[in-house]
């Protein structure tokens, strides 16, 4: 990779090393480097690929299908706002501004928190609920188009591995990733 075409990260990142007297920092391999920017654009790309497929099924953006998705699978289909935000897939946008816009269209409700009336709770809607199952069929249908129509399940799994081998499964813990790491 000549300077000239190395990402702007590449170079912010050689700062740091030149200012590190503890040589700690290192520089990632040229296909560590590949691999994170294939990485970055594919996730950009799929995304938007999926955005576009809800679109033009005449569906709002995939961030309420997230929010919405995690209401509906919290118990009693409530979630304090700070417990939304951390289970997002999608921070598209600010989880206060998300929440307004749900409860604006009907498909959530504030509502205050029994024993500490200062909290607040975000309750889904049956009609938040509907919508998540219609928007669910069609961002099914996206995904195996974009993912499904490309991969073996064989290759699915494999790629499964290598993204939980980076900390990306929600559902490990930490002892999980060290386990994990340890009988690699």
């Amino acid at each position: 990779m000549h300077m000239h075409e190395c990402p702007r990260w590449m170079h912010l990142h050689r700062h740091a090393r030149q200012n590190d007297p503890s040589g700690a920092s290192r520089r990632p391999s040229n296909e560590v480097t590949e691999a994170w920017l294939r990485l970055a654009r594919v996730r950009s790309r799929v995304l938007d690929a999926v955005e576009q497929d809800l679109k033009r099924a005449g569906f709002p953006p995939l961030a309420w299908y997230d929010a919405l998705l995690e209401l509906s699978r919290a118990p009693g289909g409530e979630l304090r706002p700070v417990e939304l935000e951390r289970q997002m897939l999608l921070p598209q946008y600010s989880t206060s501004r998300l929440i307004e816009r749900l409860v604006d269209e009907g498909l959530a409700a504030r509502r205050e928190c029994e024993n500490d009336k200062r909290g607040l709770f975000v309750e889904i809607s049956d009609a938040g609920r509907e919508l998540q199952k219609r928007m669910g069929e069609a961002y099914s249908a996206a995904i195996e188009r974009h993912v499904g129509s490309k991969l073996s399940d064989t290759e699915a799994a494999k790629l499964c591995d290598l993204l939980d081998r980076l900390g990306c499964c929600a559902q490990a813990s930490s002892s999980d990733a060290k386990e994990s790491g340890s009988s690699q």
